[in-house]
């Protein structure tokens, strides 16, 4: 399960335990005049259920042994519901490997078991269909590309994205009810994208929004927001290192040596010729029948889509492509997008580049003491340089595969 949804959960059962009554466990499990025990509380996945236990592999990565009580209660919460007073009565034996749980109960001396007086339970098929949902919500109803302008008075961003190579503004509207979500500065997960106000958001940053799109694509009403600065780098490879997991480049723009930080995570892509020179025909104007992303394009990669450690989800998920929680992209009128191409492509290592390649890559802003990361890195696109000054990383290449929050655009 990606980090969006953990932290979702979290929130859930949080939630759902502020609607409890607030008579604590020390006072329900306190003997007649001794000492109180020492309570819990603890979030986690079930991992093993053997007899009247439980383990649980918490949040935190640690293993707790759950025990259960003949008074042990079991409650089942559906996700998007906050409070017991939804929950469903269950039973140990409803229990599965994989589901979502909050124990509560008296914890044990050891520190790594705990007698359960209650056990909140979320389903692994109700959270992964809510979860397939949710991918759907973002393959056919967002938008993403680089922030032009913010109005905070309005609440109303303005993005440039690029469909098919062609750029097109869409006016982002946000509300109070608006989800915002930004990646940190040396993250390319989305575990680590954290709730921030639109003032936050600037000229230049990634940005994606999922919402209610009009029937021009000029305009969406923004549900979920998650945005981020990322740096844009074409260059020319000087070096790649499997051992240490870095490649060093030379920046076009900087004509300066940039050396970068390769994860399980990044999205490292290579394309073949006749693919890049169709992406450059459409750059340039031209027709190109058959071209990456149109439906039945026949200059499309057929490989199976690849996941690339999460999500996108699973992608922060459409198709999923990234970490389980990116959100694929949506495709109509015949067009499509780079990223949907690109997820489509097997995936390529290091050593699939060679000293004075052509690249393009998207990656972390990194700091002083933090390299950036590559989130993605795309091979064999001199043809897409040579084509037209509008083919920069950050217009072609999305972070969001690996981000969970989406991956290319929904076009009208």
């Amino acid at each position: 399960m990606n980090g969006k949804w953990k932290a979702g959960l979290r929130g859930v059962f949080l939630l759902a335990l502020a609607a409890a009554p607030q008579r604590t466990l020390a006072q329900e499990n306190a003997p007649p005049g001794g000492l109180m025990p020492a309570t819990t509380r603890a979030l986690g996945t079930i991992t093993a259920i053997s007899g009247q236990t439980i383990t649980v592999k918490t949040d935190s990565g640690a293993e707790l042994i759950v025990v259960v009580q003949d008074s042990t209660k079991f409650q089942q919460l559906k996700p998007g519901q906050t409070s017991l007073k939804d929950a469903t009565p269950l039973t140990l034996a409803d229990l599965k490997t994989g589901d979502r749980v909050l124990v509560r109960g008296a914890s044990g001396s050891d520190g790594k078991s705990v007698q359960a007086t209650s056990v909140i339970a979320m389903k692994q098929t109700d959270i992964a269909d809510k979860q397939a949902h949710e991918r759907a919500e973002w393959a056919q109803h967002s938008a993403g590309g680089l922030v032009k302008a913010v109005d905070t008075a309005t609440g109303t961003i303005t993005i440039s994205t690029n469909v098919a190579g062609a750029q097109k503004d869409v006016a982002v509207h946000t509300t109070k009810q608006t989800l915002l979500r930004r990646y940190a500065l040396d993250s390319i997960k989305f575990d680590d994208a954290k709730p921030a106000p639109i003032a936050e958001i600037k000229p230049g940053d990634q940005l994606r929004a999922r919402g209610e799109r009009t029937a021009d694509g000029a305009e969406l009403a923004a549900d979920e927001i998650v945005s981020g600065t990322f740096r844009s780098i074409a260059g020319i490879l000087v070096s790649g290192d499997n051992a240490s997991g870095t490649i060093t480049v030379t920046d076009l723009a900087t004509k300066q040596p940039v050396t970068l930080r390769v994860t399980k995570d990044s999205q490292l892509r290579k394309l073949q010729p006749f693919v890049a020179q169709a992406i450059a025909a459409r750059l340039k104007g031209a027709p190109a029948g058959g071209a990456p992303g149109s439906n039945g394009a026949s200059g499309t990669p057929s490989a199976t889509k690849p996941g690339a450690g999460a999500p996108a989800g699973g992608a922060p998920g459409g198709a999923s492509s990234g970490n389980g929680a990116g959100m694929g992209p949506g495709q109509g009128g015949g067009r499509g997008d780079f990223q949907q191409m690109l997820s489509r492509m097997p995936v390529a290592t290091i050593s699939d580049f060679v000293k004075g390649d052509a690249l393009m890559i998207v990656a972390t802003e990194g700091s002083a003491s933090t390299p950036s990361t590559i989130i993605t890195l795309l091979g064999g696109v001199e043809p897409i340089l040579q084509a037209s000054s509008k083919a920069t990383p950050d217009m072609i290449l999305s972070p969001w595969s690996l981000g969970g929050g989406g991956g290319g655009d929904a076009t009208p």
